[in-house]
């Protein structure tokens, strides 16, 4: 018989019903709903499990740190007539694979893209994209949502006329003693920081509130280094990925390096998407999105600077959200508009990728690996 540690567990959210983004696109959502896979370690091949349907576009996916629960943004414009996404919560079923409904919580925002939780799991914090807002709730101890404990509307915007004429916050990071949480605003250029209070479950002001980001860039994901002395920042428009210093007493990013995500010399369309830290520390990882590839940076931790490496095709178009797993071996995509989940396995000498499988997953928007 196989033992676990061989296999990891992936959840793939997806757009389930058409959606209209920020560019004004419509995307035809062809999920339905989350899917539950398998990733052999042994060869990085997937396998079905299950899928749990009436989950609407469950586009992006938290796993509580007990393993017991997961939580999925459901990436709307309205839920119960009024202007606001909502976020679900399901308890994982391990033995019959399967995901089993709790409850759901109105976002307060449109277009949640972005959910995660803090190490204990007892709060979980919602970034709403389309009207720039993030929403922190409280877990229950069965796994389900209570009523908000706060709810912060970002405000201003920036240069680009189509994509930063409002807020647009994208993703919520905590800082690893979990202090102070992170969140790149796409519309407005900055990554606003907030001082996280556990006990209340307010997000407060910062001692240091903002740190600017270059105009047009559109922040999107952010990721701390395994060290915690680094963090990086993907940029959606400006396909740019900025390194920085932390200082951790008072929460402030200091700028060392931005590099660009492209191929010198491509002059094609562009979005950035996904971000990824290996966990040895010496790789980071982005998605382009046009370019269609994975970039591979070496962090050199003594020179404090970031060298580029590698660009792989996705094999798909449009990745939209990829994931490294736990064990550093493998490395896993979401083609959005290619309908494909593809592994590649990770070189863990010099971060480079190798092609292993894919799968057919419509309209997949996220990964999630977990162990067993």
């Amino acid at each position: 018989m196989r033992g676990k540690e061989e296999y990891l567990s992936a959840f793939i959210g997806t757009y389930t019903e058409p959606i209209r983004f920020g560019t004004g696109a419509v995307l035809q959502g062809k999920g339905k709903g989350i899917y539950w896979l398998t990733l052999d370690l042994r060869d990085g091949s997937l396998k079905w499990e299950g899928l749990t349907e009436q989950v609407r576009n469950p586009s992006y996916l938290a796993i509580s740190p007990s393993r017991k629960f997961l939580y999925a943004v459901n990436e709307l414009k309205e839920y119960e007539g009024e202007k606001s996404g909502s976020v679900t919560a399901l308890r994982i079923d391990w033995i019959e694979k399967r995901l089993l409904f709790l409850n759901r919580q109105p976002s307060l925002g449109t277009d949640p893209c972005h959910v995660t939780l803090n190490a204990e799991g007892t709060h979980l914090f919602v970034s709403n994209f389309m009207s720039g807002s993030v929403t922190v709730f409280p877990v229950h101890s069965d796994g389900s949502l209570g009523e908000p404990t706060d709810f912060i509307q970002h405000k201003g915007s920036s240069v680009d006329p189509v994509r930063q004429t409002g807020p647009h916050a994208h993703s919520l990071t905590l800082s690893p003693d979990e202090r102070f949480a992170f969140v790149p605003d796409l519309g407005i250029d900055q990554i606003v920081i907030y001082s996280f209070d556990r006990r209340t479950g307010k997000l407060l002001k910062a001692p240091i509130p903002n740190c600017p980001v270059s105009k047009g860039a559109g922040p999107r994901h952010f990721e701390f280094h395994p060290s915690g002395k680094f963090a990086f920042l993907i940029n959606e428009l400006a396909s740019s990925l900025d390194l920085y210093k932390y200082e951790g007493k008072s929460g402030n990013l200091v700028l060392k390096q931005r590099v660009s995500t492209l191929p010198e010399g491509y002059t094609g369309p562009n979005t950035c998407a996904d971000l990824h830290v290996h966990p040895s520390g010496k790789f980071v990882y982005g998605s382009n999105r046009g370019h269609d590839s994975i970039v591979v940076f070496f962090m050199d931790e003594g020179k404090e600077c970031l060298e580029y490496r590698y660009h792989y095709s996705t094999l798909g178009k449009t990745p939209r959200n990829f994931a490294v797993d736990p064990t550093g071996n493998y490395l896993v995509v979401a083609n959005q508009d290619s309908d494909t989940i593809v592994t590649f396995k990770i070189d863990t000498k010099d971060g480079r990728l190798i092609d292993a499988s894919s799968i057919e997953i419509p309209t997949p928007v996220c990964v999630k690996l977990i162990k067993y």
